[in-house]
């Protein structure tokens, strides 16, 4: 856990400028915060949270606020709370786009995976087509978010490090278990983040990963109106889905 967040440390370090935050939206799905841009972040499922005690701690507070001070949520051990940081830093992390190439992570994966074993941290949509492909496919999810074939265990520790290509969700950020993972992935490994929690920072480049699968919100009322209405990824509209490489 210590060092997802010496990474979250890092990412806040780049952050150059700051913005006044206008907006925040927790939806059941989707965390949203606006300042330059709106930045998402998944919510986590709310089965996640402890059924008493305050979630966010300023819940209702927490404006006016610039987006650098918001975004240091990220380091709170409530998972709301995180997100909410998460979604900030998104809002205001600088994206050279020139970096960004239009393809979902379900191609990526694809293109470095075909015939090799392939290690995913979280259950995607797209697991079930991505089998046709790999030489070996095992999905990792935690525990009471399982679907049939998906390990939740011990076995993470020991076919983590025989995947050849490994996509971890951006929720590991969240939850702050991205560096555990990180250690027990082969070096050679082709390894990605994926998800529109990802931030789509060179930042994450230096701890290892060779691509991030994130998202960058191009209508803004369109994103709001789907994540208030209760849209999962799939049902939301307004967001540009890129690939940056190393």
């Amino acid at each position: 856990m210590e060092k997802a967040k010496v990474i979250l440390q890092d990412i806040l370090s780049s952050l150059e400028v700051d913005h006044k935050v206008s907006e925040i939206r927790t939806c059941v799905y989707w965390t949203a915060v606006t300042s330059l841009r709106c930045g998402l972040a998944s919510t986590m499922a709310a089965s996640f949270f402890p059924p008493e005690g305050r979630q966010v701690e300023c819940a209702g507070s927490l404006l006016p606020a610039g987006a650098k001070e918001l975004a240091r949520l990220s380091l709170s051990s409530r998972t709301l709370e995180a997100a909410i940081g998460i979604a900030a830093i998104n809002s205001i992390l600088p994206i050279d786009e020139s970096l960004c190439i239009d393809l979902n992570a379900e191609a990526e994966i694809r293109a470095y995976g075909k015939g090799k074993r392939i290690a995913i941290i979280g259950h995607f949509p797209f697991i079930k087509r991505l089998g046709a492909v790999a030489k070996e496919l095992w999905t990792f999810e935690l525990p009471g978010r399982t679907q049939p074939g998906d390990f939740s265990g011990n076995e993470v520790e020991t076919l983590l490090s025989q995947a050849e290509v490994v996509a971890i969700s951006s929720t590991t950020l969240i939850n702050h278990t991205l560096g555990g993972l990180l250690d027990l992935i082969a070096p050679g490994a082709y390894k990605m983040m994926l998800g529109p929690s990802t931030p789509l920072s060179p930042v994450l480049f230096d701890y290892g990963l060779d691509a991030l699968s994130g998202s960058i919100v191009v209508d803004r009322d369109q994103l709001l109106n789907c994540i208030s209405q209760g849209a999962n990824f799939r049902q939301v509209y307004g967001v540009r889905k890129v690939i940056m490489r190393r």
